[in-house]
Formats: structure tokens, sequence, C-alpha cells
């Protein structure tokens, strides 16, 4: 995974230049801000020196005029400059967070199978959200802070050029510190990002997995794992801390030292003649309207430093491939026979590890091919390859005779209907779960596929029938109901290519005897994959393979394999007995 970091000039063509006009209004905005702040000091001159000297009282209504108008244009210009910017990047983070999690969907299987789904999460909803920094107020409150103390530097060398030079001096120390600082705090917000990620990935993991917990008595293990994870979280930002505090002191001890110069300083020159009070009252405030964006660019520079790092790691996502994304998926499929042919197949996993060897096998159109084995023989790899979850390291699996490595995904998928053993159920309704592949479905559809999948024997008990709320993966209802409504879901989207993993596996006899009846519908004239335990479900196939250590150890119908007295007969004979 690339660890390149996200640059400033990247950030700026990416984020920034696209919303100029935006960004531009608040610079005005906040130069006029900044201008009028300026007022202060400059009206505080001449109350000292003219007003109160010459006991001017029309002067002084016209400086309490002039400073209270400076006032109003900065609260003015305070609320544009939030309501712009702020709205702004906030729309920015949901614009980014919908692309990150697009991205992320657009990933293999295999991604997900790597990564926890809760740290996922987090890469999606926190690590966008430093953008906030580039396009909301920090990065223009940065420019106008910079614009403010230039324009304060020249009114005090105007007034003092040695006291400037003086206050310079530690300024230039403060600013080589900070960046010094925030170089060694971005690595630290970057893993930041990571331990967090890994924090709520293992929380959301602990939530979903309550009941084995409980089951086991494992709350004080549970407990003892998330500590850990917050107090590697403690540590990290401990790190960080101390960075920033140590900018924050330095610039309290190098700008107190430059106050106390200044104080000596001015006393001197205005005890030899050469200031006037009043320009040694403007040069104090002028001092601060300088040193006040300074420290305030410290800050920001924190909030940037934290942005970029998490744009690193939303980087590290976006330079991902797709799994569509190959240049030799072009092939569009606008309908298919459902002729799947396995030829010469071999995979391995990421650890070089090969998991299937030369498998050959035709799945003619509305036929019914069963996978039986013992676990981890590499049923489920043949199967993640007819569904194209997988893509084979060797060897060609076709559709039609055409290659599904050069088919684009999405075509080959809207005729694909899945039934898996971990029956995934959103939480919602039973008619939202239902819906899910055909969110259109008319009435009469829905009305079909619930009929077919005996899903009414029991929503018709229920009070509020197909629109019961199920909890957060179907937890309100039985497995054989569970898998019932995954049934129905699949009959609704009505593929051709249908993929039952241990459909059944889980079941009562009473529910398993009404599966196998929804199933016949379901596998019916479609191109059927079936991964099966229990032996005595798939006696109808037109024909069993038998995987053993990722080969075809034995293929024929039930009746040919039994007459063979093989592997298969031994697991039939054996499961019979049980």
């Amino acid at each position: 995974m690339s660890k390149e970091h996200f640059t400033i000039v990247k950030a700026f063509k990416t984020f920034v230049w696209p919303r100029r006009n935006i960004i531009f209004v608040g610079l005005v905005l906040i130069i006029i801000s900044r201008l009028a702040s300026l007022v202060l000091p400059w009206a505080s001159k001449y109350l000292v020196d003219d007003v109160i000297a010459n006991k001017d009282f029309d002067l002084m209504q016209n400086l309490l005029l002039g400073v209270a108008g400076a006032i109003l244009i900065q609260a003015i210009t305070s609320f544009l400059l939030t309501r712009i910017l702020s709205v702004e990047a906030q729309h920015l983070i949901s614009e980014l967070r919908t692309k990150v999690q697009k991205k992320i969907l657009s990933l293999p299987v295999s991604y997900f199978d790597n990564n926890k789904s809760g740290a996922l999460v987090s890469r999606i909803m926190t690590d966008v959200e430093g953008v906030r920094n580039l396009v909301g107020t920090g990065l223009v409150q940065l420019v106008g802070g910079t614009l403010t103390a230039i324009i304060s530097l020249i009114l005090l060398i105007r007034i003092s050029a040695v006291m400037t030079f003086y206050v310079l001096v530690p300024i230039a120390i403060f600013a080589f510190v900070a960046l010094k600082a925030f170089g060694y705090i971005r690595p630290i917000f970057r893993k930041r990002g990571e331990i967090n990620a890994d924090v709520t990935g293992r929380l959301t993991e602990t939530l979903n997995g309550v009941r084995v917990i409980k089951g086991f008595n494992a709350e004080a293990q549970e407990n003892k794992t998330f500590e850990e994870g917050v107090e590697k979280l403690f540590e990290n930002v401990k790190k960080s801390l101390t960075s920033t505090a140590l900018i924050t002191s330095s610039s309290t001890f190098l700008l107190g030292l430059a106050s106390a110069g200044i104080m000596g300083i001015g006393g001197y020159l205005i005890i030899q003649g050469d200031m006037t009070f009043g320009d040694f009252l403007s040069f104090t405030l002028y001092l601060g309207f300088m040193i006040a964006p300074i420290v305030q660019m410290s800050n920001i520079g924190s909030q940037l430093t934290e942005a970029f790092a998490g744009l690193d790691r939303t980087e590290e996502i976006m330079n991902l491939e797709a799994e569509d994304d190959s240049a030799e998926r072009t092939i569009e499929l606008n309908g298919i026979e459902g002729n799947m042919k396995f030829e010469h197949i071999s995979f391995g996993y990421d650890n070089g590890k090969e998991v299937l060897h030369d498998i050959s096998f035709d799945a003619p159109a509305g036929s019914v091919t069963a996978l039986v084995g013992t676990s981890g023989s590499g049923k489920s790899t043949i199967a993640g390859l007819a569904a194209t979850f997988l893509n084979p390291t060797e060897g060609v699996v076709s559709m039609d005779g055409i290659d599904l490595s050069k088919v684009t995904l999405s075509s080959y998928r809207k005729n694909l209907g899945v039934v898996l053993q971990d029956e995934f159920l959103f939480e919602g309704t039973i008619r939202e779960n239902i819906l899910f592949p055909k969110p259109n479905a008319t009435e009469n559809e829905i009305r079909s596929a619930v009929k077919a999948a005996y899903v009414n024997e029991f929503t018709d008990r229920f009070k509020d029938g197909l629109n019961t709320l199920i909890g957060e993966r179907g937890v309100k209802l039985s497995g054989g109901q569970r898998q019932r409504i995954s049934i129905a879901r699949a009959l609704l989207a009505n593929p051709k290519i249908v993929i039952l993993d241990e459909a059944t596996s889980n079941l009562d006899t009473e529910s398993e005897v009404l599966i196998q009846k929804s199933l016949e519908d379901l596998v019916k004239d479609r191109t059927t994959f079936v991964i099966a335990h229990r032996l005595s479900t798939i006696r109808q196939a037109d024909q069993i393979l038998v995987i053993e250590d990722g080969k075809i150890a034995e293929r024929g119908t039930h009746d040919e394999l039994i007459e063979k007295e093989g592997r298969y007969f031994e697991l039939f004979t054996y499961q019979s007995r049980i």
C-alpha cells in the first residue's frame, strides 16, 4: 500500500483550486476583517497624543465612531466567513465520505477479508474530516493572519525599527521550533488514525458478537482488549500533546522575553524623548496584532498537519485498484444462457498457498452442480470464482464461451443470485430486505417471491407482517426464517446463476423441508452451484463434484457415485449413520 504523503501542492489542486471562487470571497472578507482590526491601535495613538493632551472631545467622538464601525465590520465579516466557508468545508467532507465509501465498495472481496469493518468505518467517517481546515476558515485565517502580521510589521518598523528588530529575533526562533514540531507531529497523527481504526474495528466486532462474549463469560477479556487499544490511543495523543505544549510554551517564553525587552527599550526611548506615549501604546497594540496571528498560525498549522495525516490515509484507499478497474474488463453481457465452464483452473491466495489445482468441469445452463468435500477442500473457492468474487491464478472461467475475466462485473453480477450459509440481513423490515436486489419490484413480484420461499408461513403470524422490524442482522428471527427471507430475496432478483452456500446447514428438520421446497423454485431453469454438508439435500443434482485438497476427486450423479463406492460413498454412509 502506498505510503506517499499528501503534498501541499496536491491538496491545493484537489481541494482549494476547484473552490477558488468561494475561497476568494473568504479572502476578501478576512482582509476586510483584518484591516478593520487595525483601526483600534491606530486610534489609540491619537487618543493618547491628541485627544487627552488637547482635551479634544470632537476628535474623541470621531475616533469612537470609527472604532465602533470597525468592530461592527469585524463581526459581520466573521459571521459571513463561518457561514460561507465552514458550510462549504462540511459539504466537501460529505462529498469525500461518499467518494471513499464508493471506492471501498468497489474493492475486491479479498480486501474485506483482510480488514475489519469497524476500521473501514473509521476510514470513511474520520480520516476525511481534516479537510475542513483546508477549505474552511483555517486556511483563510492563515492567509489573513499572515497579511495582518505583515501590515503590523511595516507599521511597527515605522514607529521604531530598533524595537521591531529586537522582537523579530525570538519570533524567528519560535517559527523554527514550530516547523520542527509539525514535522514530528504528522507521523503521530497518521499513526493515530490507524490506532483509532483498530480500536473502532474491535469495538464494532465486540458489539456484534455480544452473545458469544456473554455466552463464554468473556466480558473481562474483551474489556481488557479494548482497554489496551484505548491506552495505545492515549499514548499517541500524549505524544502529540507534548509537541503542541512545546510550541505553546516556547511561544509564551520567547514572546514574553520580547515584551520585557520592549518595556525596557520603550521606556528608555520615551525618557530620551525619542518616542511619545501614544507611539508606545500603538507599538504594543500593533505588536499584539502581529504576534496573535503567529500564535494562531501555530494552532492552524497543527490542524493542517492533522488534516494531511488523514488525507495520507484516504489517499491510500483511493489509490487501490477497484476490482472492475482492469483494462481487460471491456465486454458487456446483455443477456446470458447460463453455460459456465471451468477450464484448468488453479487458484492461490495472497500468501502464495495454492488451494485449487487444475480444476475443469462444465455447468450447462439450467443444471445443478453440487460441491461436496471436507472443510477447507476448496468448495467455497470454486463458488467464489463462479460469483467473480475471486479471479483464477491460472485457467479460464467462461460464461457462454466468454472469458469472465474480460467481462464487466456489473453486467455479469446482475444475473447472479447468492444465498449464503451466514445469511446477512440488514436492519429494517422483512419487506426492505426482500426488496434489496430490486427496490422497484411490484407488489405481485414481492408476493410471488414471499410465497415461493414460504416467508408468508411465518409473517402471517406477525402483527406487522412483512413490515415487521427484524433488528440488526435479523437478530429477532430464527435461522430458518432468516434463510427463507434470503431465498425470497434471491427469487425476487430472478437471476440466471444461483450460488447456494450451505443454505440448509443450520436448520431444524421442519425448516429444512420448507426451504428445500423453496429452493426447488429458486434453482428451476437456473445454473446453480450448491455447497452442502448435508448430502441428503443434493440427491437430485445433475452433477456432484467431490473436492479433496483442491482437486476433483470424483464426479457424477448421486446414484453413480454411490455405486462407485468411493469417497462420496464414504461421506454419504457416514452421515446416514449419524
